[in-house]
């Protein structure tokens, strides 16, 4: 499978993806690997935010996700560089969905925690960066994951460990 952003942006429009929210009945029955794989084909809508911060999702496996950003000058903190927010962001989209891929249908999860270190600055020039994020250990009610963002040379930018809780959908209320 080709994995590049603009393939997986085009793959994604093909289908008639458009950010946006997903209703909760389109959720009903689908485990968290389905959702977003339905994301990813374009028959849901993935969320807004990726075009705002310039990235996508690639792939999803049992307990892996993989997103691909490239930062942009409207990235940029003060001093010139991309700014923490942004690699805090791919790094919990790639974190969090990677524990989505394990959960049941009626499942979902927030961040709890999010622990990431920056260890090279990156500016418009870096070209794409890719974050995989991997399950450690998914248990009924927490789980918690790694990630790395390395360019295409595999050269490491950050990394990350987070603690997500895990639970029930409430069921939704009929009007």
């Amino acid at each position: 499978m080709d994995c590049s952003t603009g393939n997986a942006r085009e793959r994604s429009l093909a289908g008639d993806g458009k950010p946006g929210l997903v209703q909760a009945e389109r959720l009903a029955g689908k485990t968290g690997r389905e959702i977003l794989e339905a994301m990813m084909s374009g028959d849901l809508p993935y969320p807004p935010m990726n075009e705002t911060m310039n990235m996508t999702l690639l792939e999803v496996g049992d307990g892996r996700a993989v997103f691909q950003g490239i930062p942009l000058q409207q990235h940029y903190n003060p001093l010139g560089s991309v700014h923490g927010g942004w690699f805090a962001t791919l790094l919990d989209s790639a974190l969090g969905c990677a524990v989505q891929t394990t959960l049941p249908a009626g499942r979902s999860h927030t961040t709890a925690e999010l622990s990431l270190n920056i260890v090279r600055p990156a500016s418009h020039k870096t070209g794409p960066l890719r974050a995989v994020g991997t399950v450690i250990r998914a248990g009924r009610q927490i789980a918690t994951t790694e990630a790395r963002v390395e360019d295409e040379q595999g050269k490491l930018y950050a990394h990350a460990t987070t603690t997500c809780f895990v639970f029930d959908v409430p069921a939704s209320s009929a009007s």
